[in-house]
């Protein structure tokens, strides 16, 4: 049977629907990532306690952490391998990143074994936690940057960056915790705790943007409880210590229950916007099923009911009959295929309408990786702490009066030699 109209609207019906599935399973699979994510989050969190206070406290703890970690990570290596069929459509980059995922996971016995006979610092270990969960992080990101639906864009554009300014909180909590648990302020852990405070803030200020106006709701209702206020006051008295002054080791708990509740707080949000990513994901779906329903219909009843093309045309180019013959043409009962060009033309004035929210949401997404891979040059051509890099970014923004987007573009096109250290000569 030779290639037909109809053929092509009804398969390219069909690849929208098969889009759709993969992009619903490209949620669940965020879905879990984020799950993990949040379990590694609590076991670093407490890891950091029970090392900093040489073992004596959160003993309990993080073995119930790791006891609650350990079936999401089974569940996220089941998820990794369905990827590998062909029919699940995953790219290469997704791939590679799962495998970088894998690295992480696979270390991460011999990591608790390590904590357990407390041979690591509480810093290397939260380090390591870190390493892995950034990793998992960036796996979100290539999920989100790959959907292609203007409204579940932006619900994973919010989604990414909730879990993103909730991992800035949780190693907040982790790094508070060690120090305070230690006993003494040390001046890095104190700048380190300044950024990610501000990094928290930048997330979470995109989150807001793109979530739903009731999670937004939520979220705004959220910073003015009585527990945000009491974390503030404890932020406070950390970020304004002297350096190696000495800490109240008994606000350990404190902080850590009050960091917690608020991360907890964040992670309710998550689970809801799964929820919605959900039920969007499945709408689309049915629509796009009752599309095709409708589309199949539609050809079927052209074909039953062929429009009288001949004496249309006849009359077309009668010079005579050409007034009376427009009108004809556009007779609402007499079968046409102009039902068909109206759902063709409905279905590209959507997509038209919708293409600048798209943008919107790729546009968070590259302003947010051009921003950190300038953070990632600083920091392998200058030697500097993220924190550092980040500050040098902001700096430059203001002192030029320019948008950190543009500071890190710049930063991204200046050759090596301008990172050189002063005094040091270029080599041509």
């Amino acid at each position: 049977m030779p290639l037909s109209a109809s053929h092509l609207v009804l398969r390219a019906k069909q690849l929208e629907i098969e889009a759709m599935r993969h992009l619903a399973g490209r949620v669940e699979l965020a879905n879990v990532i984020g799950q993990l994510i949040h379990a590694l989050q609590r076991e670093r969190g407490v890891t950091s306690i029970f090392l900093a206070s040489g073992g004596q406290r959160f003993q309990a703890e993080r073995q119930a952490a790791v006891d609650k970690a350990q079936p999401i990570e089974v569940a996220l290596r089941a998820l990794f391998e369905q990827q590998m069929a062909p029919e699940q459509g995953a790219s290469a980059r997704t791939l590679s990143l799962m495998a970088w995922a894998l690295l992480g996971l696979d270390a991460l016995a011999d990591l608790r074994v390590q904590i357990a006979q407390r041979q690591p610092t509480a810093h290397e270990a939260v380090a390591a936690f870190s390493r892995l969960i950034a990793g998992l992080v960036e796996l979100i990101f290539h999920v989100a940057d790959a959907a292609q639906h203007p409204g579940i864009s932006r619900l994973l554009v919010a989604f990414v960056h909730l879990v993103q300014g909730k991992e800035a909180a949780g190693q907040e909590r982790a790094v508070g915790a060690q120090l305070l648990a230690s006993g003494a302020n040390d001046e890095a852990e104190q700048q380190r705790i300044v950024h990610l405070i501000d990094a928290q803030e930048r997330s979470l200020q995109v989150f807001d943007e793109f979530a739903e106006p009731a999670l937004r709701a939520r979220w705004q209702q959220l910073q003015l409880t009585p527990n945000m206020a009491q974390l503030e006051r404890l932020r406070r008295t950390l970020c304004m210590a002297k350096p190696g002054a000495r800490l109240d080791t008994s606000l350990s708990d404190t902080w850590f229950a009050v960091t917690s509740e608020r991360i907890s707080e964040m992670g309710r949000l998550q689970v809801e916007l799964v929820q919605c990513l959900r039920q969007a994901c499945q709408a689309q779906i049915q629509a796009a099923e009752q599309d095709q329903q409708d589309s199949e219909g539609l050809l079927q009843r052209l074909r039953d009911n062929p429009p009288p093309h001949s004496g249309a045309v006849a009359r077309f180019f009668n010079a005579r009959e050409t007034v009376d013959a427009a009108p004809a043409l556009l007779t609402p009962d007499q079968p046409s295929v102009s039902s068909l060009v109206d759902l063709l033309q409905a279905q590209s004035t959507r997509l038209a309408n919708m293409e600048s929210e798209l943008e919107a949401a790729r546009r968070a997404l590259h302003e947010r990786k051009v921003i950190e891979r300038a953070k990632g040059a600083l920091m392998a051509r200058m030697g500097l702490t993220e924190e550092a890099a980040f500050r040098a970014l902001q700096k430059a923004s203001m002192d030029h009066n320019r948008r950190l987007l543009d500071v890190a573009e710049a930063t991204l096109a200046l050759p090596d030699f301008a990172f050189a250290p002063p005094g040091s000569t270029h080599q041509k």
